[in-house]
């Protein structure tokens, strides 16, 4: 069994305006990297807590089955939210 990490971050220019998301997503064995998946995506009027959240959810999203996952964020709205 996989243990996952979702590397999340979002951001915006302006507030509301420009926005994008990044997840780098590992799939870990033993403290291997076995696999690594790259998501992004962005919004032409969007915020920057809009951005982070999409960011965490997404990499949520691109889990096949229930597994555990470890969210490393920067956003303190994140971190509320996970928790």
């Amino acid at each position: 069994m996989y243990n996952f990490k979702a590397y999340t971050d979002g951001a915006c220019s302006g507030n509301p305006g420009i926005g994008g998301w990044g997840v780098v997503l590992l799939a870990e064995k033993n403290s291997t990297i076995m696999k690594r998946r790259e998501l992004s995506g962005g919004s032409i009027n969007t915020t920057n807590n809009q951005m982070e959240l999409t960011a965490a959810i997404q990499s949520l999203k691109a889990l096949k089955k229930p597994a555990k996952i470890s969210i490393i964020t920067d956003s303190s709205y994140v971190k509320k939210w996970y928790n």
